[in-house]
Formats: structure tokens, sequence, C-alpha cells
């Protein structure tokens, strides 16, 4: 389980990509906190066989491996827990087959009243966004600030995420996000170890 003295750097991946377990290896040693393996694809080999190899991974880290949408895949490798969006089954149905220590994250994108609602069901952490512009999602919907602020009600971990950089994300933290989710400012930067550590640095700073 998480509670808000954990936070940190919570990297997601960008994956199909050949380098994916050195990559993620690198971001590890630079200080992430969570990891979730995220793989819209439909290679289910492929993908039981990263996520077996991000799991042994996490462990020797110490870090908890979070698998996007896959309950049954998160169930098979032994992950920490699930990430759930609107399209994907109830936290009940997630636990029902994890176990009730396991993490079930939630998107509540730009909603508090959705968050209210998911906080009572017993998710483990509120993940909210896009707070700025994201080259993962650019249609997404847009969350605000003040919502990381009116959420802290809720006494759950927050997540930030969408288009979040090492110069906006102090803005975030400060507004209560307890984790800063990170996609394409950690695998589409040139220096993947030096850009989470500065991400990771951020919350030493405020």
């Amino acid at each position: 389980m998480l509670n808000s003295a954990n936070r940190g750097l919570y990297v997601i991946t960008d994956g199909p990509r050949g380098d994916l377990l050195a990559r993620v290896e690198t971001v590890l040693d630079a200080g992430a906190t969570l990891l979730q393996y995220r793989d819209k694809s439909n290679d289910v080999a492929r993908r039981r066989n990263e996520a077996t190899a991000l799991q042994k991974l996490c462990a020797r880290f110490g870090v908890p491996l979070i698998i996007n949408d896959d309950v049954t895949l998160a169930a098979a490798v032994g992950a920490a827990g699930v990430h759930l969006g609107e399209d994907d089954i109830d936290i009940a149905s997630a636990r029902a087959q994890l176990g009730g220590n396991a993490i079930v994250g939630v998107s509540c994108y730009d909603s508090l009243q959705r968050a209210r609602e998911l906080a009572q069901c017993g998710a483990s952490y509120l993940a909210f966004g896009s707070f700025f512009d994201s080259p993962t999602k650019p249609a997404a919907r847009r969350a605000t600030p003040d919502l990381l602020i009116a959420a802290r009600e809720f006494g759950l971990p927050l997540v930030a995420i969408g288009g979040i950089t090492a110069e906006n994300g102090a803005s975030l933290i400060r507004a209560g996000a307890d984790y800063l989710a990170v996609i394409s400012g950690i695998f589409g930067a040139p220096d993947t170890p030096d850009a989470a550590r500065k991400y990771a640095r951020l919350f030493a700073a405020v």
C-alpha cells in the first residue's frame, strides 16, 4: 500500500521499445519511486515477458511495479498493483484478483467528484491530469492545480500527470502532488537517468 509519506517520481513506460529494460534500470537507479508498465499493444507473450522482467528489476530496487489496465497481467507477474482508467474494471474487482493489499490507482482526469467516489471505493491513489500539453495524450482533459489542493481532503496520495517537466513540476508538488507521473519527459530525454534525477530533486526542494 501507499501513503503520503512516500512521494517522488512515478515513471510510466512508453513501449513497445527495444531498450525498455535498460532504460528502466537507469531510472530506477536514478531515484524513481514508482514504475508503471504501460503498453497498449496486443502482443500478449511479449508483454508478459517484459512485465516479468520489470517485476524482477523493481524488486531489486525496492520500487513497486504497477501495471496499466491489465489486472490479469498484474496478478500473473506478481506486480504490486494496477492502474485503472474510466473504461477499466472497478476497484473491487481488481482487489478480488490482486488481494486487499494491492495498489489500485485510478485516473480522475479533471473531476473532483470522480476522485471523491473512487476514494470511497478504496482507491490507493488518485491521479489527475493532464496539467500541461502532453505529447502522449494531446487531446486529454485539462486539470488545474486547484484540483490537487481540493483533493487533499480525501487523505490519499495524489498523482499529477500530463506534460510535466522539471521546470513546471514544482508548482504541482506545492499544490499537493505526492507523485509526478512522467512518460515522454523521461523516455524522450537524450539522457534518461539525468532527466530522472532532475524530477526526483524537485521533491527535496519543495
